[in-house]
Protein backbone atom coordinates (compact mmCIF):
# COMPACT_ATOMS: atom_id res chain seq x y z
CA UNK A 1 0.00 0.00 0.00
CA UNK A 2 1.23 3.29 -1.02
CA UNK A 3 2.42 5.69 1.88
CA UNK A 4 1.64 9.42 2.60
CA UNK A 5 4.96 10.39 1.59
CA UNK A 6 4.58 8.19 -1.55
CA UNK A 7 0.84 9.99 -2.30
CA UNK A 8 2.52 13.27 -1.98
CA UNK A 9 4.88 13.22 -3.94
CA UNK A 10 3.01 11.61 -6.96
CA UNK A 11 -0.13 13.92 -7.30
CA UNK A 12 0.79 16.82 -5.85
CA UNK A 13 3.12 19.51 -5.43
CA UNK A 14 3.89 20.44 -1.69
CA UNK A 15 6.63 21.59 -0.41
CA UNK A 16 9.28 20.02 1.52
CA UNK A 17 7.62 22.03 5.14
CA UNK A 18 4.11 21.27 4.17
CA UNK A 19 4.28 17.84 3.56
CA UNK A 20 6.42 17.34 6.54
CA UNK A 21 3.58 19.13 8.03
CA UNK A 22 1.30 16.67 7.35
CA UNK A 23 2.78 13.87 8.38
CA UNK A 24 3.07 15.50 12.74
CA UNK A 25 -1.13 15.58 11.40
CA UNK A 26 -1.13 12.36 11.08
CA UNK A 27 1.15 11.53 13.82
CA UNK A 28 -1.05 13.11 15.85
CA UNK A 29 -4.47 12.28 14.76
CA UNK A 30 -5.15 9.13 16.44
CA UNK A 31 -6.19 11.44 19.33
CA UNK A 32 -8.30 13.69 17.59
CA UNK A 33 -9.97 10.61 15.82
CA UNK A 34 -10.41 8.85 19.40
CA UNK A 35 -11.76 11.88 21.19
CA UNK A 36 -13.89 12.50 18.46
CA UNK A 37 -15.32 9.44 18.26
CA UNK A 38 -15.23 10.16 14.67
CA UNK A 39 -13.03 8.73 11.28
CA UNK A 40 -10.64 11.15 10.34
CA UNK A 41 -9.77 11.55 6.16
CA UNK A 42 -6.76 13.41 4.83
CA UNK A 43 -7.61 15.01 1.63
CA UNK A 44 -5.29 17.01 -0.76
CA UNK A 45 -6.14 18.84 -3.82
CA UNK A 46 -5.02 16.70 -6.79
CA UNK A 47 -6.44 17.33 -10.56
CA UNK A 48 -9.79 19.06 -10.40
CA UNK A 49 -11.02 17.48 -7.41
CA UNK A 50 -9.65 15.92 -4.37
CA UNK A 51 -7.68 12.86 -3.22
CA UNK A 52 -7.91 10.72 0.18
CA UNK A 53 -4.31 10.16 0.92
CA UNK A 54 -4.25 8.71 4.53
CA UNK A 55 -7.22 7.36 6.88
CA UNK A 56 -7.54 6.98 10.82
CA UNK A 57 -10.04 5.43 12.07
CA UNK A 58 -11.18 5.49 16.41
CA UNK A 59 -10.59 3.06 19.50
CA UNK A 60 -13.50 4.70 20.67
CA UNK A 61 -16.03 3.91 18.91
CA UNK A 62 -17.04 1.69 15.83
CA UNK A 63 -15.80 2.90 12.87
CA UNK A 64 -17.71 4.98 9.85
CA UNK A 65 -15.56 3.60 6.74
CA UNK A 66 -14.40 -0.08 7.36
CA UNK A 67 -13.65 -0.05 3.55
CA UNK A 68 -10.03 1.56 2.72
CA UNK A 69 -10.95 5.15 1.97
CA UNK A 70 -7.10 5.82 0.87
CA UNK A 71 -6.58 6.46 -2.70
CA UNK A 72 -10.56 7.49 -2.80
CA UNK A 73 -11.61 10.82 -4.93
CA UNK A 74 -14.12 13.32 -4.39
CA UNK A 75 -15.30 16.07 -7.01
CA UNK A 76 -16.10 19.46 -5.85
CA UNK A 77 -19.43 18.75 -6.53
CA UNK A 78 -19.60 15.82 -3.97
CA UNK A 79 -17.93 17.40 -1.96
CA UNK A 80 -18.48 21.58 -1.54
CA UNK A 81 -16.97 21.78 2.10
CA UNK A 82 -13.73 20.58 1.03
CA UNK A 83 -13.46 23.19 -1.45
CA UNK A 84 -14.68 26.14 1.07
CA UNK A 85 -12.50 24.69 3.61
CA UNK A 86 -9.66 24.75 1.59
CA UNK A 87 -10.86 28.91 0.53
CA UNK A 88 -11.93 30.30 3.82
CA UNK A 89 -9.92 28.06 6.33
CA UNK A 90 -13.13 27.23 8.28
CA UNK A 91 -14.29 24.60 10.45
CA UNK A 92 -18.09 23.43 8.61
CA UNK A 93 -20.24 20.80 9.04
CA UNK A 94 -23.06 19.22 6.67
CA UNK A 95 -26.51 20.30 6.97
CA UNK A 96 -27.65 16.62 6.88
CA UNK A 97 -25.88 13.59 7.69
CA UNK A 98 -25.60 11.30 4.61
CA UNK A 99 -25.87 7.47 3.88
CA UNK A 100 -22.64 5.83 3.24
CA UNK A 101 -23.04 2.19 2.20
CA UNK A 102 -25.75 1.68 4.34
CA UNK A 103 -24.63 4.06 6.90
CA UNK A 104 -25.90 7.54 8.18
CA UNK A 105 -22.59 9.28 8.45
CA UNK A 106 -22.22 12.84 9.11
CA UNK A 107 -19.35 15.10 7.48
CA UNK A 108 -17.46 17.58 9.20
CA UNK A 109 -14.60 19.35 7.54
CA UNK A 110 -11.49 20.81 9.34
CA UNK A 111 -8.54 22.81 7.05
CA UNK A 112 -5.22 22.19 8.02
CA UNK A 113 -3.17 24.75 7.87
CA UNK A 114 0.72 25.18 7.63
CA UNK A 115 2.09 27.06 9.99
CA UNK A 116 5.19 28.71 8.64
CA UNK A 117 3.26 29.55 5.32
CA UNK A 118 0.32 30.07 6.67
CA UNK A 119 -1.35 28.44 3.71
CA UNK A 120 -4.25 25.47 4.23
CA UNK A 121 -2.58 22.54 2.89
CA UNK A 122 -5.19 19.84 2.86
CA UNK A 123 -8.40 19.23 4.70
CA UNK A 124 -9.44 16.84 7.53
CA UNK A 125 -12.70 14.99 6.55
CA UNK A 126 -14.29 14.40 10.16
CA UNK A 127 -17.02 11.81 9.94
CA UNK A 128 -18.78 10.15 12.53
CA UNK A 129 -20.84 6.74 12.69
CA UNK A 130 -24.38 7.87 13.40
CA UNK A 131 -25.39 4.63 13.40
CA UNK A 132 -22.88 3.49 16.63
CA UNK A 133 -24.82 3.71 20.26
CA UNK A 134 -23.28 6.05 22.73
CA UNK A 135 -24.85 7.23 25.40
CA UNK A 136 -24.36 10.89 26.23
CA UNK A 137 -22.67 11.29 28.87
CA UNK A 138 -19.92 13.70 30.77
CA UNK A 139 -16.77 11.73 29.32
CA UNK A 140 -18.47 12.01 25.74
CA UNK A 141 -19.44 15.87 26.65
CA UNK A 142 -15.60 15.99 27.33
CA UNK A 143 -14.26 14.19 24.75
CA UNK A 144 -15.78 16.11 22.53
CA UNK A 145 -15.06 19.43 24.00
CA UNK A 146 -11.06 18.78 23.74
CA UNK A 147 -11.07 17.75 19.97
CA UNK A 148 -13.21 20.73 18.82
CA UNK A 149 -10.32 22.96 20.60
CA UNK A 150 -7.38 20.47 19.17
CA UNK A 151 -9.43 20.96 15.41
CA UNK A 152 -9.74 24.74 15.75
CA UNK A 153 -5.92 24.44 16.85
CA UNK A 154 -5.16 22.81 13.49
CA UNK A 155 -7.17 25.18 11.31
CA UNK A 156 -5.02 27.93 13.45
CA UNK A 157 -1.60 25.76 12.27
CA UNK A 158 -1.30 25.87 15.95
CA UNK A 159 -1.14 21.75 16.42
CA UNK A 160 0.67 19.63 15.94
CA UNK A 161 4.17 21.56 16.10
CA UNK A 162 7.51 20.36 15.55
CA UNK A 163 8.82 21.10 18.72
CA UNK A 164 5.82 19.22 20.57
CA UNK A 165 6.68 16.17 18.61
CA UNK A 166 7.68 12.70 20.67
CA UNK A 167 9.59 10.58 18.64
CA UNK A 168 10.54 7.14 19.37
CA UNK A 169 8.98 6.86 22.40
CA UNK A 170 5.28 5.44 22.57
CA UNK A 171 2.81 8.23 24.38
CA UNK A 172 -0.20 7.96 26.17
CA UNK A 173 -4.09 7.66 24.49
CA UNK A 174 -6.69 9.01 24.83
CA UNK A 175 -8.08 5.56 26.59
CA UNK A 176 -5.23 4.69 29.03
CA UNK A 177 -6.28 8.27 30.89
CA UNK A 178 -7.30 11.57 30.20
CA UNK A 179 -7.48 14.67 32.44
CA UNK A 180 -8.95 18.16 31.50
CA UNK A 181 -7.99 20.91 33.28
CA UNK A 182 -8.88 24.66 33.66
CA UNK A 183 -6.86 27.95 32.63
CA UNK A 184 -6.14 28.15 36.51
CA UNK A 185 -4.67 24.62 36.63
CA UNK A 186 -7.84 23.02 38.21
CA UNK A 187 -9.07 19.40 37.10
CA UNK A 188 -12.06 19.65 35.26
CA UNK A 189 -12.42 15.76 34.53
CA UNK A 190 -10.80 13.01 34.79
CA UNK A 191 -11.90 9.89 33.30
CA UNK A 192 -11.97 6.79 35.05
CA UNK A 193 -8.51 5.07 34.16
CA UNK A 194 -6.68 8.50 34.60
CA UNK A 195 -8.40 8.04 37.81
CA UNK A 196 -6.95 5.04 38.71
CA UNK A 197 -3.66 5.85 37.46
CA UNK A 198 -2.59 8.61 39.87
CA UNK A 199 -4.47 6.33 42.55
CA UNK A 200 -2.19 3.81 41.93
CA UNK A 201 0.85 6.35 42.10
CA UNK A 202 -0.62 6.99 45.92
CA UNK A 203 -3.05 9.45 45.30
CA UNK A 204 -5.75 8.87 47.22
CA UNK A 205 -8.62 11.76 46.95
CA UNK A 206 -10.67 12.89 44.25
CA UNK A 207 -8.97 14.50 41.05
CA UNK A 208 -11.77 16.84 40.15
CA UNK A 209 -10.98 20.45 42.13
CA UNK A 210 -7.79 19.80 42.65
CA UNK A 211 -4.92 21.49 41.14
CA UNK A 212 -3.12 18.80 39.14
CA UNK A 213 0.20 20.05 39.08
CA UNK A 214 0.15 19.85 43.00
CA UNK A 215 -0.82 16.63 43.08
CA UNK A 216 1.84 15.44 40.42
CA UNK A 217 4.74 17.06 42.75
CA UNK A 218 3.09 15.18 45.46
CA UNK A 219 2.84 11.63 44.36
CA UNK A 220 6.24 11.56 42.68
CA UNK A 221 8.67 9.98 44.83
CA UNK A 222 11.95 11.94 43.62
CA UNK A 223 11.56 15.63 44.24
CA UNK A 224 13.30 16.67 40.90
CA UNK A 225 10.88 14.58 38.78
CA UNK A 226 7.78 15.97 40.56
CA UNK A 227 8.55 19.20 40.28
CA UNK A 228 9.58 18.80 36.15
CA UNK A 229 6.57 17.38 35.59
CA UNK A 230 4.48 20.10 37.60
CA UNK A 231 6.02 22.37 35.59
CA UNK A 232 5.55 20.62 31.90
CA UNK A 233 1.67 20.95 33.56
CA UNK A 234 2.09 24.69 34.26
CA UNK A 235 4.04 25.12 30.65
CA UNK A 236 1.03 23.31 28.99
CA UNK A 237 -1.30 26.20 29.88
CA UNK A 238 1.16 29.00 29.47
CA UNK A 239 1.13 27.46 25.65
CA UNK A 240 4.18 25.57 25.53
CA UNK A 241 3.99 23.05 22.87
CA UNK A 242 2.84 19.03 23.87
CA UNK A 243 5.66 17.89 26.47
CA UNK A 244 5.97 14.41 28.07
CA UNK A 245 6.72 13.44 31.77
CA UNK A 246 7.25 10.11 33.86
CA UNK A 247 6.71 9.78 37.58
CA UNK A 248 7.17 6.86 39.44
CA UNK A 249 5.31 6.87 42.88
CA UNK A 250 4.42 3.45 45.51
CA UNK A 251 6.44 1.40 43.01
CA UNK A 252 4.18 2.20 39.98
CA UNK A 253 5.17 4.27 36.97
CA UNK A 254 3.30 6.44 34.86
CA UNK A 255 3.60 8.65 31.70
CA UNK A 256 1.75 12.26 31.37
CA UNK A 257 1.58 14.34 28.69
CA UNK A 258 0.24 17.56 28.61
CA UNK A 259 -1.21 19.42 25.49
CA UNK A 260 -2.29 23.01 25.53
CA UNK A 261 -5.49 24.05 24.53
CA UNK A 262 -5.40 27.60 22.82
CA UNK A 263 -8.33 27.55 19.99
CA UNK A 264 -8.08 30.73 18.41
CA UNK A 265 -4.90 32.03 20.61
CA UNK A 266 -7.70 31.88 23.52
CA UNK A 267 -6.06 29.88 26.68
CA UNK A 268 -8.46 27.34 27.59
CA UNK A 269 -6.83 25.02 29.94
CA UNK A 270 -5.00 21.91 28.78
CA UNK A 271 -5.07 18.29 27.95
CA UNK A 272 -3.17 16.20 29.62
CA UNK A 273 -3.10 12.35 29.03
CA UNK A 274 -1.70 9.66 31.68
CA UNK A 275 -0.70 6.11 31.00
CA UNK A 276 0.20 3.63 33.29
CA UNK A 277 3.38 1.78 32.29
CA UNK A 278 4.42 0.24 35.10
CA UNK A 279 4.77 -2.91 33.42
CA UNK A 280 6.08 -1.77 30.44
CA UNK A 281 9.29 0.10 32.44
CA UNK A 282 10.19 -3.52 33.69
CA UNK A 283 10.44 -4.60 30.21
CA UNK A 284 12.33 -1.61 28.66
CA UNK A 285 14.94 -2.21 31.47
CA UNK A 286 16.09 -5.46 29.79
CA UNK A 287 16.21 -4.09 26.62
CA UNK A 288 18.16 -1.17 27.48
CA UNK A 289 21.20 -3.06 27.56
CA UNK A 290 20.65 -4.35 23.83
CA UNK A 291 20.29 -0.59 22.99
CA UNK A 292 23.51 0.34 24.94
CA UNK A 293 25.40 -2.43 22.71
CA UNK A 294 24.16 -1.19 19.37
CA UNK A 295 25.28 2.57 20.65
CA UNK A 296 28.27 0.98 21.60
CA UNK A 297 29.43 -0.79 18.57
CA UNK A 298 28.76 2.61 16.72
CA UNK A 299 31.30 3.95 18.92
CA UNK A 300 33.63 1.35 18.76
CA UNK A 301 33.91 1.37 14.83
CA UNK A 302 34.33 5.18 15.04
CA UNK A 303 37.29 4.84 17.16
CA UNK A 304 38.68 1.87 15.57
CA UNK A 305 37.85 3.88 11.58
CA UNK A 306 39.74 7.22 13.63
CA UNK A 307 43.18 4.82 14.85
CA UNK A 308 43.11 4.09 10.94
CA UNK A 309 42.82 7.30 9.82
CA UNK A 310 46.07 8.35 12.35
CA UNK A 311 47.78 5.15 10.83
CA UNK A 312 47.53 6.34 7.12
CA UNK A 313 48.40 9.61 8.21
CA UNK A 314 51.90 8.61 10.03
CA UNK A 315 52.31 6.73 6.47
CA UNK A 316 51.64 9.20 4.73
CA UNK A 317 53.92 11.85 6.48
CA UNK A 318 56.86 8.95 6.32
CA UNK A 319 56.02 9.15 2.67
CA UNK A 320 58.47 10.43 0.35
CA UNK A 321 56.56 10.16 -2.87
CA UNK A 322 54.15 12.45 -4.01
CA UNK A 323 51.90 10.96 -5.38
CA UNK A 324 51.50 7.93 -2.96
CA UNK A 325 51.56 10.78 -0.10
CA UNK A 326 48.69 12.18 -2.00
CA UNK A 327 46.62 9.11 -2.23
CA UNK A 328 47.24 8.48 1.74
CA UNK A 329 45.93 11.60 2.73
CA UNK A 330 42.97 11.50 0.37
CA UNK A 331 42.53 7.83 1.98
CA UNK A 332 42.36 9.83 5.53
CA UNK A 333 39.81 12.21 4.26
CA UNK A 334 37.66 9.61 3.52
CA UNK A 335 37.73 7.88 6.60
CA UNK A 336 37.55 10.41 8.69
CA UNK A 337 34.25 11.27 6.95
CA UNK A 338 32.35 7.79 7.60
CA UNK A 339 33.84 7.70 10.93
CA UNK A 340 31.88 11.48 11.69
CA UNK A 341 28.40 9.31 10.83
CA UNK A 342 29.16 6.71 13.05
CA UNK A 343 29.65 8.96 15.74
CA UNK A 344 26.29 10.43 14.70
CA UNK A 345 25.05 7.17 15.10
CA UNK A 346 26.38 6.50 18.73
CA UNK A 347 24.60 9.45 19.91
CA UNK A 348 21.04 8.48 18.19
CA UNK A 349 18.31 6.50 19.60
CA UNK A 350 16.78 5.86 16.00
CA UNK A 351 19.35 5.13 13.60
CA UNK A 352 18.87 8.51 11.98
CA UNK A 353 21.73 11.12 11.30
CA UNK A 354 21.46 14.67 10.56
CA UNK A 355 23.33 15.51 7.47
CA UNK A 356 23.81 18.82 7.99
CA UNK A 357 25.71 18.53 11.29
CA UNK A 358 28.04 15.92 9.91
CA UNK A 359 28.90 18.23 6.67
CA UNK A 360 29.27 20.92 9.32
CA UNK A 361 32.21 19.22 10.64
CA UNK A 362 33.81 17.45 7.46
CA UNK A 363 33.69 21.18 5.36
CA UNK A 364 36.36 22.23 7.85
CA UNK A 365 38.66 19.53 7.19
CA UNK A 366 38.47 20.00 3.56
CA UNK A 367 40.47 23.23 3.23
CA UNK A 368 43.70 21.04 3.41
CA UNK A 369 42.75 19.92 -0.05
CA UNK A 370 43.27 23.37 -1.54
CA UNK A 371 46.40 24.52 -3.01
CA UNK A 372 48.81 26.42 -0.32
CA UNK A 373 48.26 29.91 -0.73
CA UNK A 374 44.61 29.78 -1.91
CA UNK A 375 41.82 31.23 -0.39
CA UNK A 376 38.99 28.61 -0.84
CA UNK A 377 35.43 29.74 1.07
CA UNK A 378 33.32 26.91 1.87
CA UNK A 379 29.69 27.34 2.88
CA UNK A 380 26.73 25.57 3.15
CA UNK A 381 23.02 27.09 1.66
CA UNK A 382 19.85 24.92 3.00
CA UNK A 383 19.24 22.26 4.99
CA UNK A 384 19.83 18.43 3.63
CA UNK A 385 17.80 17.33 7.21
CA UNK A 386 18.03 14.11 8.95
CA UNK A 387 18.16 10.89 6.90
CA UNK A 388 17.87 7.30 7.73
CA UNK A 389 21.67 5.64 8.54
CA UNK A 390 21.27 3.43 5.47
CA UNK A 391 21.70 6.96 3.69
CA UNK A 392 23.79 9.16 5.40
CA UNK A 393 27.08 7.44 4.29
CA UNK A 394 27.15 7.26 1.00
CA UNK A 395 25.70 10.89 0.89
CA UNK A 396 28.10 12.00 2.99
CA UNK A 397 30.74 10.60 1.07
CA UNK A 398 29.35 11.64 -2.22
CA UNK A 399 29.53 15.02 -1.39
CA UNK A 400 32.81 15.24 0.43
CA UNK A 401 34.20 13.46 -3.04
CA UNK A 402 32.93 16.43 -5.15
CA UNK A 403 34.01 18.88 -2.73
CA UNK A 404 37.80 17.71 -2.91
CA UNK A 405 36.97 17.43 -6.68
CA UNK A 406 36.17 20.57 -7.11
CA UNK A 407 38.82 21.82 -4.43
CA UNK A 408 41.57 20.12 -6.25
CA UNK A 409 40.63 20.89 -9.99
CA UNK A 410 38.67 24.17 -10.09
CA UNK A 411 41.40 26.44 -7.97
CA UNK A 412 44.05 24.27 -9.19
CA UNK A 413 45.46 27.70 -10.61
CA UNK A 414 43.79 30.22 -9.18
CA UNK A 415 44.20 32.39 -5.36
CA UNK A 416 40.64 32.48 -4.40
CA UNK A 417 37.22 31.04 -4.66
CA UNK A 418 34.06 29.71 -3.57
CA UNK A 419 32.55 26.27 -3.27
CA UNK A 420 28.55 25.99 -2.17
CA UNK A 421 26.87 22.92 -1.16
CA UNK A 422 23.19 24.28 -1.62
CA UNK A 423 19.91 21.59 -0.28
CA UNK A 424 16.62 21.59 -0.88
CA UNK A 425 14.01 19.20 -0.10
CA UNK A 426 10.36 18.16 -1.13
CA UNK A 427 8.46 15.46 -0.26
CA UNK A 428 9.47 13.43 -3.13
CA UNK A 429 13.44 13.62 -3.26
CA UNK A 430 16.39 15.83 -1.81
CA UNK A 431 18.33 17.83 -4.29
CA UNK A 432 22.20 19.23 -3.53
CA UNK A 433 24.06 21.08 -5.52
CA UNK A 434 28.02 21.56 -5.05
CA UNK A 435 28.81 24.67 -6.89
CA UNK A 436 32.10 26.64 -7.23
CA UNK A 437 33.70 29.47 -9.54
CA UNK A 438 36.62 27.59 -10.28
CA UNK A 439 38.75 27.23 -14.06
CA UNK A 440 35.46 25.14 -15.08
CA UNK A 441 35.33 21.30 -16.90
CA UNK A 442 37.31 20.38 -20.04
CA UNK A 443 35.28 20.77 -23.10
CA UNK A 444 35.93 17.11 -24.05
CA UNK A 445 34.40 16.07 -19.53
CA UNK A 446 32.13 13.08 -19.70
CA UNK A 447 30.97 11.76 -16.17
CA UNK A 448 30.55 8.73 -17.52
CA UNK A 449 34.21 8.28 -18.41
CA UNK A 450 35.79 9.83 -16.10
CA UNK A 451 38.68 7.82 -14.41
CA UNK A 452 39.64 9.57 -11.46
CA UNK A 453 39.19 7.29 -8.52
CA UNK A 454 36.74 10.10 -6.98
CA UNK A 455 34.25 10.57 -9.58
CA UNK A 456 34.45 6.39 -10.10
CA UNK A 457 33.83 6.44 -5.97
CA UNK A 458 30.85 9.15 -6.84
CA UNK A 459 29.07 7.05 -9.51
CA UNK A 460 29.01 3.78 -7.36
CA UNK A 461 27.43 5.29 -4.74
CA UNK A 462 24.98 7.40 -7.03
CA UNK A 463 23.80 4.64 -8.39
CA UNK A 464 23.94 1.44 -6.57
CA UNK A 465 23.33 3.05 -2.57
CA UNK A 466 21.24 6.26 -3.21
CA UNK A 467 19.33 5.02 -6.66
CA UNK A 468 19.75 8.28 -7.65
CA UNK A 469 21.02 10.79 -10.12
CA UNK A 470 24.12 13.25 -10.65
CA UNK A 471 24.60 15.64 -13.44
CA UNK A 472 27.89 17.69 -13.76
CA UNK A 473 27.87 21.04 -16.21
CA UNK A 474 29.78 24.34 -16.72
CA UNK A 475 28.45 27.36 -14.20
CA UNK A 476 26.35 29.96 -15.38
CA UNK A 477 29.01 32.71 -15.17
CA UNK A 478 32.07 30.02 -14.39
CA UNK A 479 33.25 27.26 -12.22
CA UNK A 480 31.08 23.80 -11.97
CA UNK A 481 27.85 22.67 -11.03
CA UNK A 482 27.35 19.16 -9.91
CA UNK A 483 23.70 18.44 -9.01
CA UNK A 484 23.09 15.70 -7.06
CA UNK A 485 19.15 14.49 -6.92
CA UNK A 486 18.35 11.13 -4.67
CA UNK A 487 14.43 9.79 -4.09
CA UNK A 488 13.76 9.92 -0.66
CA UNK A 489 10.99 6.44 -1.22
CA UNK A 490 12.74 3.51 -3.39
CA UNK A 491 14.04 0.40 -2.30
CA UNK A 492 14.87 0.00 1.16
CA UNK A 493 13.72 3.12 2.53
Amino acid sequence: MSTLSNLLAAHTALSGAAAAHLQRVVAEWQLLADLSFADFLLWVRSGDGFLCVAQCRPTTTATAHPEDMVGARASTSQHPQLDRAFGDATLRREDQPRWHRGRSVRREVVPVREPSSGDVVAVLGRDTNLAAPRVPSTLEISYLAVATDLCQMVADGTFPTAEGRDEGRSSPRVGDGLVRISSTGRVLYASPNAASAFHRLGWSEELVGEDLATVVREVADDAFEGAEAAEHVRGALAGTPSQRAELEGHGATAVLRALPLHPRGVPSGALVLARDVTDVRRRDRALLSKDATIREIHHRVKNNLQTVAALLRLQARRTQHAEAQEALTESVRRVASIALVHEALAASVDEKVDIDEVLDRVLPMMNDLARPGARVAMRREGEVGVLPAVMATPLVMVLTELVANALEHGFAERASGTVVIGASRTAAQLEVEVRDDGRGLPETFSLERATGLGLQIVRTLVDSELDGTLRMRPGDEAGTRAVLRVPLQHRGR
